[in-house]
């Protein structure tokens, strides 16, 4: 059975703060606190706690490529997303070398499994030997 859920989160990054709004709401809206644009980050988002420098960094990061956490049905989610400066700096690495866009080189899963074929692509399997 698929779920879906009808409240999303909503990210002030300047606050590092996160709340939960219905879909009927109208739009992100602005934050209670600093009166800045929240970002609509979609249902499946894992808050980093507030304390958690280097999780936000890499939140914001992802956020502003324009990566969401919106679900999909039966197991088809947002996929993978960078949770530290680290996963987020060598997906940049990766968009640099390949020519990949950011916003695909951050979702990518394994940054170093690249070749002709692109990031995305297995390893080309190896010949028989014969004998």
């Amino acid at each position: 059975m698929c779920f879906h859920s009808s409240r999303m989160h909503v990210v002030c990054l300047s606050c590092r703060a996160a709340w939960k709004k219905t879909t009927a709401a109208r739009g992100p809206g602005r934050c209670p606190q600093c009166r800045a644009e929240l970002i609509d980050a979609g249902a499946d988002l894992a808050v980093p706690k507030r304390r958690d420098n280097a999780g936000w960094r890499a939140l914001e990061a992802v956020l502003r490529a324009g990566l969401t956490f919106h679900g999909g049905c039966c197991g088809t989610g947002p996929g993978y997303r960078p949770r530290t400066p680290r996963e987020v700096r060598e997906r940049l690495t990766l968009a640099d070398r390949t020519g990949l866009p950011v916003q695909r080189a951050l979702a990518v899963t394994d940054p170093t499994i690249t070749d002709r074929y692109g990031p995305t692509a297995r390893s080309p399997r190896r010949p028989r030997p014969h004998g």
